[in-house]
């Protein structure tokens, strides 16, 4: 059974989605939330595997929810909910530690395949949506043009130095993650093992420092910014 939290200030949102999620006989909604501090503290005290994070939230915003959620590496894991495809909180939110993020406006089969995706730990959510995001803020979120050039050009110094620890092999998966690929996807395209392909996400999030796959996403995307 995936646990589930819900966390959305518009109370018919919450609902509509606690309908859907519960209609699945393998996930169980066990809290909602109106803001941020409530999201955290239904945490806390349910325990569930994945939060339904909106972003714009009263009190304490879903990224400074997220953040206090993933401060250590060990909360559950967080979906972001967003109306906007190109919102750049959204990026925060998921350097912040958040796995992956819908559109509330994806079908409701979308919304069960996500939560059971991340409950799993395979969380590059929305491939193609997820990368156009993070190619769009990366190339041009934030400030000014040059302050959008300056900052864009130190993340990717950063981000390239950061993939040079990598091996061969491990920097090969790292892209095929950047590039939204499932760890079967990436067997098949490596001639590896799933099993062989989990090792290395592994090995690869521990030497980059990353909590999850979009994580290292984002880091393959601002090197080649």
């Amino acid at each position: 059974m995936i646990r589930v939290v819900v966390a959305d200030d518009d109370a018919l949102v919450r609902a509509g989605l606690s309908l859907i999620l519960g209609a699945d006989p393998g996930i169980e909604v066990v809290a909602e939330a109106a803001d941020g501090r409530e999201a955290v503290s239904a945490a806390a005290l349910h325990r569930p595997d994945v939060v339904l994070m909106d972003i714009r939230m009263p009190r304490m915003d879903g990224l400074a929810a997220t953040e206090a959620l993933r401060a250590d590496g060990e909360g559950p894991v967080v979906i972001v909910l967003t109306t906007f495809n190109t919102d750049e909180y959204v990026l925060r939110a998921l350097r912040a530690g958040a796995s992956g993020f819908l559109l509330k406006d994806v079908p409701p089969t979308d919304f069960l395949q996500a939560v059971r995706i991340a409950a799993r730990g395979e969380a590059m959510l929305s491939p193609a949506v997820t990368s156009r995001l993070i190619d769009h803020v990366v190339r041009d979120g934030g400030g000014g043009r040059d302050g959008r050039d300056g900052e864009r050009a130190r993340r990717a110094r950063r981000a390239r130095t950061a993939l040079d620890v990598l091996s061969v092999r491990e920097r090969q998966v790292a892209l095929a993650v950047g590039g939204g690929r499932s760890n079967a996807e990436i067997g098949a395209e490596l001639f590896m093992s799933v099993g062989t392909v989990k090792t290395y996400v592994s090995r690869i999030l521990d030497k980059l420092g990353c909590d999850n796959r979009v994580q290292i996403a984002i880091l393959v995307h601002e090197a080649e910014a």
